[in-house]
């Protein structure tokens, strides 16, 4: 029976180690906290009153600029995920 390729030779060495460097979790941080900064951006607006209508929710703020936040941020945290950790010499 073939050994599993899978399975590394000894396993102790891969023990606490994490699958992303320190700057790609320090980046997703920073991914997170923009992805956060737009939902901020988006809430708001609404009426106390249900018969009163208040145009604030159709700001540029909520409807573009907010959403555009969100999706730099998911762009953002691709990039933190893909990133190669740097080697030192």
């Amino acid at each position: 029976m073939a050994k599993n390729a899978n399975k590394p030779a000894d396993s102790s060495q891969v023990e606490g180690k994490f699958a992303l460097g320190k700057e790609n979790y320090k980046l997703l941080l920073v991914g997170f906290g923009i992805i956060i900064l737009g939902f901020i951006l988006m809430a708001g607006g609404g009426s106390k009153d249900p018969n009163v209508f208040d145009p604030r929710i159709f700001s540029f703020r909520r409807i573009t600029l907010a959403p555009i936040v969100v999706l730099g941020g998911f762009v953002f945290e691709i990039y933190a995920i893909m990133k190669k950790p740097k080697h030192k010499s």
